[in-house]
């Protein structure tokens, strides 16, 4: 039944509507054709893989396919103000943060989409549903599909349909019907668009016919009453449709008409019960893909809430796939959506699918077995919860997320294209269906969360377009074509990225194309005539907006970010012409752009993009870069660019004006193939200062250089600065610079002149470097007739100019020599040279007139002979020049090849540069193989005569040598040595204890060597006697002794008459040493009265140095006493603290005169340490009774004790109070712990059960049964052997030493409980795990009981306790806190000992000894 709708006629035929494009897709498979294989590599597959192969595939195999954009769309023909969107992606808009940056430069890399999308409002439908809604009470819309034609639902139940011109056709429906079935809930038009079926709110289903409007079906009982349908919708095959409902089951419905009676069969596909699926989607191929093999399958994927699957609905219903989500929010919509997608030239459906923020895709492809075969492919990974998918494209997906953010996004590079706000759409939610709130809200809790963000009814995509529908109006998306994103981008001004959009459709790496056609050349042609408009726009809109006034680095600025993007776009499209004769004569209307411009070009000059300039253009670069002084940069641009487009004479004028050389030497090569005369200005400016004898300037230097490096260049068949010279010219080019260089004078010579004037001047400005040209040169003379006559004339001229020449330093005259020699060393040497000459420069090297530049000449010399080859000098005559010349290197070389090496030692010792290296040489030459055992041995004696010699020069380094290669000989040596100083400096090298590669060697009479070298310590060195004493053990005690006795070195002596085992002896000589230093101490106390200030600080000084010698000795002797008492009886003991003491206490009875009190602190304390040792040794009434005993004491008054005495008293105080704390804290922690042993064991458990939660039989399974029961802390009860094959015991390997943990409590909290179960109840655990036996007890268990130490660790509060006991200890008085501690122990009160301790009334140290457990 169909009723008309009165509507408003300016609203239907409104005189903007136009028609809406319902073309289906055209999917040109010919131009997929022209896809190259190996870039969409996707492998064959030969068996379909499982379903849990699929599952299981790794995410990231598959590699991304690519296809060209092949679907043409338009929308130019729609009612609408396009709505231009500004796209979040691509709004780079021209901020004036661009002027932060110098330069311009475009990035090919970067990328700009532009707007991708087309938002347009549908006028007419959205002023239509407006007023259906305000004039016939339509109610909202609801929903909205797109064929051939537009259907809206309303909430009243109703169904309007527009055509492609938004003209209302139909209303279909009642507002009776929507009182009885409430609102449109579902649509579907089948793909004739011959049929519309509705799904509504409560239930029921009807089907119309679009051609007239007419009811023909009417479905109640298709699904179960009181559920909402969700989605209904229409498969390929018109007789069949598929429906959801908010129970969660989807329905296949049949459509029959047998003898003109319309019906309907329903079958159950899934049934809610196993898990409610919400969203259904059947594949429909677009017109062209009607025959494709997969349509005869009916494929339908659903997505429950849970998972996808695909079944198959024909030929018989199978399920193909089965997919479970990952992890997702509860509250994520799933979303489906199908895509014919053109892979590997076959087109195949791939199906998207997402829950959450992640779209898979699955590629699904018919097998020839006829199985069906689902591939993995590349997830789509976005940072929001997505709750529409539809594909525009088969290569770009539009999605919405939960933000009403819409996200354009190009499927094979991942990228997001564009992303729009949907605000303004108020898109319809479908909540009210998924929750069923028409039927009474009959769900589950899990669906009603899913349909809160639910909009499946409110988006539909068709042919390359999506509608929208919002709660009063309907939009559409299309994609733009490339042209209209460029357009877009321009009307913004936003040049830079519309070019760098249109290269990107140039380069064919653009997304989302639309509208470019034919093959790759016809569109760069089609792209390339776009950007040239582009630019030439571009420069216009650059001049006008150029700022006016203001400063010149602002319009500078403005230039630099623009000039380079026009030079650079014009390079890539290789449109010189358009840049130099259209875009430059724009620019040059603007001074400072036409400076910017000129300047811009010297990058692509420098890098070779820009090869040739027209005239004008080089004039002007040329005028501009003079103007500015960027001179360097002009010869940079010069040499690179192409001569022919130079004025040659302006260029060759500047550049030599400016010493532009590189350039006017490329100039004159490349320009007129002029090789000479660069050469002949070159040497214009060297020649005149050297021939002077002036010292060149640094700017000479660089031309000098330049000219070796050209002439080397020209020679070696290289272009200067760079490239090479054209092989015809090479032979002709090195043949004219030979000749340049071998001419007798040059062009304007004048008469005194001399010959070979540029030879001449080379070798005075680097002989070196000269002399390096011509021999590399002369390298690649091998069969060129010509080129070794020029040669021999070369070194005729060299030897002329060079030779009997004071001019020349003896360092050149060699050097030219050497250069010579190397020449004719060579195998096929031509060259003559008389040899004569070479016994000149031997004269001419040795005995000069003066004696400078010695080294020079030997280093020179050296040089010479090393070439060796033809030059044969006569040796006798040469050692003795050599040797009258002081040429020690040169008598070297000769004795070397002589073999004389004894010979050799003399030079080095002589030659003083060398000295030091002779030890190095004697040790090698006698270390290594290949000499004789008589050359080793003549070297050996040369050594033994010039001991004192090396000895003096270098004491270690000669004793290393007798160590090697010496050893025999030492007594020699030391013999020889007359020096003591010198001796004692050799020895303790050569004895040196803690040298490792000595350690092996054993020296003749080591002894008497190490006695000789105390002997010496003793003289020279006494402050390193005890540490050699301590570290050496080569030394006879006895001799030793006597040896420090002689010289009175007491500690020393003490030390020895110690490791003797007289301690005794050990003691009187320290003693004697303390008595001395004391006397010396109260001696300067007498005598230090009058004088003046200055000698009085003196004197203080004096005494301080006197009573710090006398504290180091006490301490020596001190330490003596500590190390021997422990070995002595008591009256062993008593022989040695006692004089000691006594000879402390006397000292102090001596003192007089002004420091008399400083001094007798000291004293006192130091008498003190000693009564503090001794009293760990010696008892202290003994103590007592001897200081009362001695004659100063024991006359005198107590007064005089009383410090020593009380102080003895404190320390015995101290440490009694210690001792009884200490005992009463371990008492207590001791009483602590057993009385919590106590309590624990004591303390009954009460098993939760009577049956073992193990095995869950009771606890006693047969009355005879004498079996152990174990009962734990927390209630769970468990027979032995249960818990045994567990395997819950841990701590002990013994069976009987088991120590056991609940097998349910460790278990639920993962994995079996070992030590680390329960670490917060410390040790306790073990005591509140007791063990029972049932009532018939086994006697023979008993003796088996062990006892168990538990382990004991400080916990946190005890180790807390400790540091802060340790921090009070530190504190002004030790024993007031252990006395209060005792005492708050004794009085319970905790509380006032560290009242800052958290827990302190607790202040348990725990340090007891462990209870012994038994188990």
């Amino acid at each position: 039944m169909s009723s008309s709708v009165h509507v408003d006629p300016e609203m239907s035929e409104s005189p903007d509507a136009r028609s809406l494009r319902s073309a289906s897709s055209q999917l040109n498979l010919a131009e997929v054709d022209t896809i190259d294989d190996k870039e969409f590599d996707i492998p064959q597959v030969d068996t379909p893989p499982t379903l849990e192969s699929i599952l299981n595939e790794v995410e990231d195999e598959e590699e991304p396919f690519v296809l060209e954009d092949t679907c043409v769309l338009s929308t130019d023909n729609m009612d609408a103000h396009s709505c231009d969107t500004s796209s979040l992606a691509s709004s780079d808009s021209g901020d004036p943060a661009h002027l932060k940056r110098k330069r311009r430069t475009v990035d090919l890399n970067a990328t700009v989409h532009g707007s991708v999308l087309r938002h347009s409002l549908l006028k007419g439908i959205s002023a239509q549903i407006v007023s259906a809604a305000d004039k016939v009470d339509a109610g909202l819309p609801t929903a909205i599909t797109v064929s051939g034609v537009i259907a809206v639902g309303t909430s009243h139940g109703l169904a309007l349909v527009f055509d492609t011109n938004q003209a209302l056709r139909l209303c279909l429906g009642t507002k009776t019907t929507g009182a009885e079935f409430g609102a449109v809930s579902a649509l579907s038009i089948n793909h004739d668009c011959s049929r519309l079926l509705c799904g509504f709110a409560k239930g029921q289903i009807t089907m119309w016919d679009l051609a007239n409007g007419k009811l023909l079906r009417t479905i109640t009982e298709a699904h179960p009453p009181g559920t909402a349908i969700l989605h209904v919708k229409f498969t390929d095959d018109p007789t069949l449709a598929v429906c959801n409902d908010s129970g969660g089951s989807v329905f296949e419905l049949a459509f029959r008409r047998v003898m003109g009676m319309r019906s309907c069969d329903s079958r159950c596909l899934f049934s809610g019960s196993k898990g409610e699926v919400c969203c259904i989607e059947p594949l429909r191929a677009p017109p062209d893909f009607r025959d494709h093999l997969i349509t005869h399958y009916s494929l339908l994927a659903m997505a429950s809430l849970t998972k996808i699957l695909v079944i198959g609905l024909k030929p018989s219903l199978k399920v193909w796939m089965t997919f479970p989500y990952s992890k997702s929010d509860p509250s994520s919509v799933p979303q489906l959506a199908w895509q014919f997608v053109p892979v590997q030239k076959t087109v195949n459906p791939i199906l998207a699918f997402c829950k959450g923020d992640t779209v898979h895709f699955l590629l699904v492809k018919k097998e020839e077995t006829g199985t069906i075969h689902v591939i993995k492919q590349r997830q789509l990974h976005l940072s929001c919860d997505i709750i529409s998918l539809s594909w525009i494209n088969s290569r770009t997906l539009v999605l919405v997320d939960s933000h009403e953010k819409l996200h354009v996004v190009d499927r094979p590079s991942q990228e997001v294209l564009e992303t729009l706000d949907l605000e303004q759409v108020q898109l319809v939610y479908n909540s009210r269906h998924f929750k069923s709130l028409a039927t009474g809200g009959n769900v589950s809790q899990a669906l009603a969360l899913v349909g809160e963000k639910a909009c499946y009814q409110s988006v539909s995509s068709y042919a390359g377009q999506i509608v929208y529908l919002g709660t009063k109006s309907a939009h559409i998306m299309t994609l733009r074509n490339w042209r209209e994103r460029i357009d877009c981008l321009l009307k913004q001004e936003h040049f830079v990225e519309a070019l760098s959009l249109a290269w990107s459709f140039h380069e064919g790496t653009a997304k989302a194309v639309v509208g470019l056609f034919g093959d790759p050349l016809k569109r760069k042609g089609v792209v390339g005539d776009k950007m040239v408009e582009i630019l030439c726009q571009f420069a216009e809109q650059v001049l006008k907006k150029c700022p006016e006034q203001g400063k010149i680095q602002v319009m500078e600025q403005h230039f630099h970010d623009v000039v380079p993007v026009l030079v650079d776009y014009c390079l890539l499209l290789q449109r010189a012409d358009l840049l130099f004769n259209q875009l430059y004569a724009q620019l040059v209307e603007n001074t400072v752009a036409k400076g910017v411009f000129l300047e811009s070009l010297e990058a692509y000059i420098v890098v070779d993009r820009l090869g040739h300039l027209t005239t004008p253009i080089m004039r002007d670069l040329l005028a501009h870069y003079h103007a500015n002084a960027m001179m360097d940069s002009l010869e940079r641009c010069i040499v690179h660019l192409d001569v022919t487009s130079l004025d040659i004479q302006q260029v060759v004028q500047v550049c030599w004006e400016n010493q532009l050389y590189d350039a006017m030497i490329y100039v004159f090569n490349s320009g007129m193939n002029d090789y000479v005369t660069p050469m002949e200005k070159l040497f214009a400016m060297i020649g005149p200062p050297l021939r002077e004898g002036r010292s060149l300037t640094d700017e000479e230097v660089v031309m000098g250089n330049k000219l070796l490096v050209y002439i080397s260049c020209c020679l070696a068949g290289r272009a200067y600065p760079l490239g090479d010279i054209p092989e015809g010219l090479v032979v002709q080019v090195k043949n004219q610079v030979f000749e340049f260089l071998i001419r007798l004078h040059s062009a304007d010579s004048s008469e005194e002149e001399e010959v070979f004037p540029f030879i001449r001047t080379l070798l005075h400005f680097d002989t070196r470097e000269f002399l390096n040209v011509l021999a590399m040169t002369f390298e690649d003379f091998k069969n060129d007739k010509q080129a070794l006559e020029y040669q021999q004339r070369i070194v005729d001229i060299l030897l002329q100019v060079m030779v009997d020449n004071p001019d020349f330093t003896p360092s050149q005259v060699g050097g030219l020599f050497t250069f010579l020699a190397r020449q004719l060393a060579k195998p096929d040497n031509t060259l003559f040279v008389n040899r004569k000459l070479f016994d000149q420069v031997l004269e001419f090297l040795c005995c000069p007139d003066d004696d400078s530049r010695h080294t020079e000449r030997q280093q020179v010399l050296l040089e010479l002979l090393q070439v060796g080859g033809v030059v044969q000098f006569n040796e006798g005559r040469l050692l003795a020049l050599a040797e009258k010349a002081k040429f020690y290197q040169i008598c070297e070389f000769l004795y070397e090849k002589k073999h004389l090496y004894d010979r050799i030692i003399d030079c080095y010792l002589r030659d003083p540069l060398r000295k030091g290296e002779i030890f190095s040489y004697i040790h090698n030459l006698l270390s290594m193989p290949g000499y004789s055992p008589e050359e080793k041995q003549a070297v050996k004696d040369k050594v033994l005569q010039h001991t004192q010699e090396l000895v003096t020069l270098d004491p270690c380094k000669s004793a290393d040598i007798v160590v090697f290669h010496f050893t025999e000989e030492v007594q020699q040596i030391i013999s020889e040595l007359e020096d003591d100083q010198l001796l004692f400096k050799f020895l303790s090298c050569l004895l040196e204890p803690w040298e490792g590669h000595h350690s092996g060697t054993v020296l003749p009479l080591e002894r008497d060597l190490h006695e000789l070298l105390l002997d010496l310590l003793c003289r020279f060195a006494p402050q390193q006697l005890l540490s050699f004493l301590q570290t050496s053990q080569h030394y006879r005690l006895e001799e030793a002794i006597q040896i420090t006795e002689k010289y009175h070195h007491n500690e020393a002596t003490a030390y020895l008459l110690e490791k003797k085992g007289d301690v005794h002896g050990a003691f009187s000589v320290l003693l004697e040493t303390l008595k001395g230093k004391l006397c010396l101490l109260t001696t300067e106390s007498d005598t230090g009265v009058e004088g003046g200030d200055g000698r009085q600080d003196e004197e203080e000084r004096h005494s301080e140095s006197t009573l710090t010698r006398v504290t180091d000795s006490l301490n020596d002797i001190i330490a003596l006493c500590h190390r021997s008492s422990h070995n002595l009886y008591q009256q062993e003991r008593e022989v040695l603290w006692f004089p000691l003491l006594e000879t402390m206490m006397a000292s102090q009875k001596l003192l007089k005169g002004l420091n008399a009190k400083h001094t007798s602190e000291v004293l006192k304390e130091l008498t003190m340490k000693v009564l503090n040792c001794m009293s760990s040794f010696i008892s202290l009434p003994s103590i007592i009774k001897q200081i009362l005993q001695d004659p100063v004491y024991g006359k005198g008054k107590l007064a005089e004790i009383q410090g020593l005495i009380l102080g003895m008293l404190d320390t015995f105080n101290y440490e009694q109070t210690l001792l009884e704390t200490t005992t009463s804290l371990l008492n207590h922690d001791l009483h602590w712990s057993l009385a919590h042993l106590r309590a624990a064991v004591t303390k009954g458990l009460h098993p939760r059960q009577d049956y073992c939660n193990i095995c869950l039989q009771q606890y006693r399974r047969r009355q005879d049964s004498a079996e152990e029961i174990i009962v734990f802390s927390c209630g769970h009860l468990y027979h032995f052997g249960c818990l045994q094959q567990k395997d819950c015991g841990w701590g002990f390997a013994s069976e009987l030493q088991q120590r056991w943990s609940c097998y349910k409590c460790s278990s639920g909290q993962g994995g079996r409980g070992g030590p680390s179960t329960e670490p917060k109840r410390g040790r306790s655990t073990s005591l509140a795990q007791t063990r029972v036996t049932s009532v018939h007890h086994d006697p023979g268990a008993e003796a088996h009981r062990k006892k168990v130490f538990v382990e004991a660790t400080l916990d946190l509060q005890q180790e807390q306790s400790w540091d802060h006991l340790r921090r009070l200890y530190r504190g002004p008085s030790r024993l007031s806190i252990l006395s209060e501690l005792s005492h708050c122990h004794s009085d319970e009160k905790t509380g006032l000992l560290i009242p800052a301790q958290p827990g302190a009334e607790n202040f348990l140290l725990k340090l007891s000894p462990p209870p012994l457990l038994e188990e």
